[in-house]
């Protein structure tokens, strides 16, 4: 479709000047960002005819969300999942959603020879009890939590539409449940004559659907920073998008970490895999696929993608090596090029940037600025956030985030509306391992807005929060990056609960 006017609300781009079409101009693209979703961030994206047709179609989005978290969630105590957990033994009515979910548990854990399994809650439960305690679980009790997963937990009756618990052994939806809410979210929305479009992302996993095509940025496993490089960008349509993988969350034990992804039939956290992004029409589809990579054999994998049409995938292995499906190439996204002239301009003007006796940043060093929003009873999207970096003479040097609402509001975000602003606008997705709610993580490489290294010395972190008829809160701790690494703890504040700053070697990476 044609490039659409751009609506904002929560949204991550460097363009003061645009703002909101009247309900008469042809349809544009609404952006709505929040945190503490299904337990993670969730980014919403809709093309509308009308400013007011988007926010009926963000309405339906929220209420079916909500709606199906409560019959679904393995978290709130009172969802209908929870309730007939809290059964044995006995032939329950349930409802189609949750009927559904448990069915595909059960096809999926077929078709993955027992990798999926919402039983592998009880060896997850295990080796978080085991981080407790510091060391691994005894074999005899890791046997018990596999045979104990091996069990039958659940008989389904079709004809009564009944689902009857026979085990005490804990179980949780996860792997696809999340995929599943935000599919049927989605049609939600879509079912709205107004709306063409939508693109749901929660916590890294996607939903495209209708007349659009989502530039999707695929993360590092091993640079997971929401600015850091991606390793893919793909152009996706009608399809759902779903990445797994160790690095986000799992537990650590003495000084190995270990996946959160574990294996039911072992009971091992999964190690042969860093991360797993699968491609596929189905977001259900996906979602298992994603999980069920991370724990099978990259060989195994293929075989199975191999027997489901239209599954493309990327597989990071622990080694760093990139196995991808035949298809996985015809979905990657023109990547935009540095012409000849370009590049001897770039490097002249690099020659010319930094005297030579100053020492440059060291380019195997990184500084993470890690953070947490706080959790606003009732609020629904995020603060206005700005992060960004000067230098002695409070001169910026490199922005590194700018999330606000509609552009009438940046002035909310003051100490970053006063600063010079590129007129870019980004609106991509990043596909990634699911992350905790509310908490991110930006990376500064050292360069500063034009690509070039910074020289060592002192420089100033700056984190800005503002919350439309709420608080404002700025962040500023300086830090000297003279070569040796560094770790600053900064005070929360009302809108943001926590911050770090860790100035480190690349290679510290997990």
């Amino acid at each position: 479709m044609n490039s659409p006017t751009y609506w904002l609300a929560g949204c991550a781009i460097m363009s003061p000047g645009l703002v909101a079409p009247s309900p008469a101009q042809a349809e544009g693209l609404y952006i709505a960002q929040a945190d503490h979703v299904m337990g993670t961030s969730f980014d919403l994206k809709i093309v509308a005819s009308s400013y007011p047709a988007a926010v009926r179609a963000e309405t339906l989005v929220r209420a079916e969300i909500e709606r199906l978290s409560q019959v679904l969630s393995s978290y709130q105590p009172d969802s209908e999942f929870n309730s007939w957990l809290a059964t044995t033994n006995k032939a329950v009515a349930v409802s189609d959603d949750l009927f559904a979910v448990l069915a595909g548990f059960e096809k999926w854990g077929q078709q993955t020879g027992g990798a999926i399994n919402a039983a592998a809650e009880g060896i997850n439960q295990l080796w978080q009890k085991a981080a407790g305690s510091g060391s691994v679980p005894s074999e005899t009790d890791r046997l018990q939590a596999v045979a104990d997963a091996r069990q039958q937990h659940w008989q389904l009756d079709i004809e009564n539409h009944t689902a009857d618990h026979q085990t005490t052994t804990p179980l949780r939806l996860n792997t696809f449940t999340k995929s599943y809410i935000l599919d049927r979210a989605a049609n939600a929305a879509l079912a709205l004559p107004e709306v063409s479009a939508v693109v749901l992302n929660s916590g890294g996993d996607l939903v495209v659907r209708g007349n659009w095509t989502e530039t999707v940025a695929v993360a590092n496993p091993r640079a997971d920073a929401e600015n850091s490089q991606a390793i893919a960008r793909l152009a996706v349509q009608n399809r759902a998008v779903a990445t797994s993988g160790d690095y986000r969350r799992g537990v650590q034990i003495g000084t190995d970490w270990y996946s959160h992804i574990v294996n039911p039939l072992t009971g091992f956290p999964a190690n042969e895999v860093s991360s797993a992004t699968v491609i596929h029409p189905d977001a259900v589809t996906a979602g298992a696929l994603a999980t069920a990579f991370n724990i099978l054999s990259p060989v195994q994998s293929e075989q199975l993608a191999a027997t489901i049409p239209d599954a493309d995938y990327l597989i990071m292995t622990q080694t760093g090596q990139s196995i991808t499906s035949p298809g996985w190439a015809d979905l990657l996204a023109p990547s935009p090029s540095l012409t000849s002239n370009s590049s001897l301009s770039e490097t002249a003007r690099l020659l010319s940037v930094t005297p030579l006796k100053d020492k440059l940043w060291k380019a195997d060093q990184e500084l993470l600025i890690n953070f947490e929003l706080s959790q606003m009873e009732g609020r629904y999207h995020r603060p206005f956030v700005a992060v960004w970096v000067e230098d002695e003479n409070h001169q910026p040097v490199r922005n590194l985030a700018l999330w606000y609402n509609k552009p009438r509001w940046l002035p909310e975000l003051r100490a970053f509306y006063a600063l010079p602003r590129s007129n870019d606008v980004n609106v991509g997705s990043v596909t990634s391992a699911t992350r905790s709610p509310g908490a991110y993580t930006l990376q500064w490489d050292g360069k500063d807005n034009a690509g070039q290294y910074v020289k060592q010395g002192k420089y100033t972190v700056c984190i800005e929060a503002a919350r439309e008829h709420g608080t404002y809160q700025l962040m500023r701790q300086e830090m000297d990056f003279n070569g040796k690494t560094k770790q600053q703890t900064l005070n929360g504040n009302v809108e943001i609960a926590s911050a770090a700053l860790d100035y480190r070697q690349k290679s510290d990476a997990r």
